[in-house]
């Protein structure tokens, strides 16, 4: 019998969480031949999500549960899914529901079939605004012009994981993480299913405009070195044209003489060179802050408690606590 484990990232969902488990319950009932357990990461949730799940897990055996000591973000929460699960396969799933559950037994399929990552595929983004279709198409097109690999388009963390690809993943230990791309990252054979997302079941979405935003400048910082190299072209684009410009002023001088009038133009280069200056300061500062970061090698997430016992966060020293036998 294939064991596979439900981990389910949550951040203020409280309404949710037992709607979540009825519904996929329901769901994985018609798959055969298979035993679903459940992996609960509290990310410092403010609300009652942490009792909600604390309930659900002292009524059902099969739900497993950890939370963090503070709000760490999605990213590591689904990092530590990753850790503290075991099985066959995993299956990352939102507890808001916007990932359908009938979808499950789909995907079971497709992976028995051979397939060692099977994610689902929206199929539309009707429900989003203009200015967030707008940025998430650029952002896509970005990433397809100046990174190595083809990032999955419309593909998020609903997605069903062989144990090989979980063990790929534990590797990547990161803080500064980007899932969507070390998911294409790390290869293995990929299936698609498409779906359209289903609104949300209670709750209002933590992602705002500015954390899009944020997680776009993760993806592009993460995955590719173009920006740097742009500000190289930028820089010997100016210092060019900056040359061409001088011989100009030189030659108009010697012939013609020059009444040094020319402020205007002098603000303007000026202007425009201190404005190159910045941004390419501005992208190294990037790059230089996430290699900051990491030389910490701070963990990605601490933790408070485990199934209901207060977590010994030093079994996290070195790499991954699933490793280490404890």
């Amino acid at each position: 019998m294939d064991k596979i484990t439900i981990i389910v990232p949550c951040y203020n969902e409280a309404e949710v969480i037992p709607r979540f488990y009825e519904a996929v319950t329901a769901a994985t009932a018609a798959v055969e031949d298979c035993a679903f357990s459940y992996l609960f990461i509290d990310d410092g949730s403010r609300d009652g999500t942490l009792d909600a799940i604390r309930a659900l897990a002292d009524a059902h055996d099969n739900v497993r549960y950890l939370s963090f000591t503070r709000n760490f973000g999605k990213e590591p929460a689904m990092m530590a899914g990753l850790d503290f699960a075991d099985g066959d396969a995993v299956l990352i799933m939102d507890a808001d529901l916007q990932h359908p559950p009938a979808l499950i037994p789909t995907m079971v399929a497709a992976w028995r079939a051979g397939y060692d990552d099977v994610c689902g595929k929206r199929t539309d983004r009707k429900d989003e605004t203009f200015l967030k279709r707008t940025m998430a198409n650029f952002f896509y097109r970005s990433m397809q012009a100046v990174s190595r690999f083809t990032l999955q388009r419309d593909v998020g963390d609903f997605r069903l994981l062989d144990h090989r690809c979980v063990a790929a993943l534990r590797l990547l230990r990161e803080n500064q993480r980007f899932t969507k791309g070390l998911f294409t990252w790390v290869g293995f054979k990929k299936k698609e299913i498409p779906f359209q997302v289903q609104p949300r079941a209670a709750g209002k979405t933590t992602w705002s405009y500015l954390a899009l935003l944020s997680l776009a400048v993760e993806g592009i910082t993460s995955f590719t070195t173009a920006p740097l190299r742009l500000t190289t072209v930028l820089g010997l684009i100016v210092s060019a044209l900056a040359l061409c410009y001088m011989v100009v002023v030189l030659v108009d001088a010697l012939v013609y003489g020059d009444p040094v009038a020319g402020y205007p133009t002098l603000m303007t280069v000026l202007l425009f060179l201190g404005g190159v200056q910045l941004l390419s300061l501005g992208i190294i500062g990037e790059y230089l802050g996430r290699v900051f970061t990491e030389s910490k090698r701070r963990p990605c997430y601490l933790i408070d408690e485990l199934d209901g016992e207060k977590f010994d966060n030093t079994k996290l020293a070195g790499r991954r606590y699933i490793d280490t036998g404890e």
